[in-house]
């Protein structure tokens, strides 16, 4: 088959590739022009110059595709322009499924998050009602274009498939889990947060097998799949990595209260500064931590025939591969 794939370049996008390029299907690559292409051109992918927020690009790499995976997303918990979040996350959902029907694809993936599920009764499933609130400004985004998505569906057959991936960890991590996995082995930490709250996690590269086996998978165009291997605590994170890595832990947890606190503060400076929180220690961040949820990756296993791996081996890769960076000066 020959994909379209947005957001190739990217943390779960990298993963992707490498999967893809152990089949025979043919990959057609929307990126940016500042983005490093190098790995796609190795696994043999075409590259379309364009973005999501340009329309006409998504059509003009599109045109003679079969199957689209939509990864592309603003994943972050700061900026100092908010507005990439409605340009990304909403327009650009929106042009890339309207560009689906447009060029007759017979499937599309969208990757968005069980962050939309905001404060839904645990444990969340795929048939849960979504929560009254979000917990960041990131995942509100996200469900906005995932109802777009869902509308195009009922009202104009958009043939959609949609994955909902817990937070997400691995090797070749830039975003917030990676850092906070790089924080804590390099002790940057001076204190422990949030220890109590549960969060769902999963591997990388569950996340892009199930991206692969929801394309291949006949008869299930409607269908949502939750991604997750684990819930766990941020205290049980930390826990892993110490006894991974070897590095002890702070001793003093801060209460929650104070955490939030602290949260608001260094945001506010950022906003001053223009320059992302200390520790990423932004109000969204640290209020979806808090919060937490729980989340039920079952219906993956049993339709997708999904295997996951442990949470532990994640981490083990993510502190091997810092290590290794470290001992070569690259970290």
């Amino acid at each position: 088959m020959k994909i379209f794939i947005t957001g190739a370049t990217g943390f779960i996008g990298k993963h992707l590739i490498r999967r893809l390029k152990e089949t025979q299907h043919e990959l057609h690559c929307l990126a940016r022009m500042t983005s490093q292409v190098g790995a796609l051109e190795e696994a043999g992918a075409s590259v379309i110059c364009g973005d999501v927020t340009d329309k006409q690009s998504i059509l003009n790499g599109m045109r003679g595709c079969e199957w689209v995976v939509n990864l592309a997303n603003f994943y972050e918990f700061w900026t100092h322009d908010k507005r990439t979040y409605h340009e990304v996350n909403i327009n650009g959902t929106r042009n890339v499924m309207e560009a689906v029907i447009a060029t007759g694809v017979s499937k599309v993936v969208h990757v968005s998050t069980a962050a939309v599920y905001g404060n839904a009764e645990w444990p969340v499933t795929e048939a849960s009602k979504m929560g009254t609130r979000c917990f960041s400004e990131y995942a509100r985004t996200k469900r906005e274009g995932d109802i777009i998505a869902w509308e195009l569906y009922e009202k104009e057959n958009l043939p959609l498939v949609v994955i909902y991936p817990g937070a997400v960890l691995g090797p070749d991590d830039p975003k917030a889990a990676g850092r906070y996995v790089k924080n804590v082995i390099r002790r940057k930490m001076p204190v422990q947060v949030l220890t109590r709250s549960p969060f769902p996690f999963v591997h990388v590269r569950d996340v892009a097998e199930a991206i692969v086996k929801g394309l291949e998978k006949e008869g299930n165009i409607g269908e949502k799949y939750l991604i997750v291997s684990e819930n766990i605590t941020f205290g049980d994170i930390n826990r892993t990595l110490s006894g991974i890595s070897g590095v002890k832990l702070p001793k003093l947890t801060l209460p929650d209260p104070l955490t939030m606190l602290g949260a608001y503060l260094l945001t506010g400076l950022a906003n001053l500064v223009k320059k992302p929180p200390i520790l990423d220690m932004s109000v969204d961040q640290i209020r979806l931590m808090k919060e937490g949820l729980q989340v039920d990756g079952g219906k993956a296993t049993r339709e997708l025939d999904l295997s996951y791996m442990p949470i532990r081996a994640a981490l083990e890769e993510q502190v091997e591969q810092w290590r290794n960076a470290a001992y070569s000066g690259g970290a």
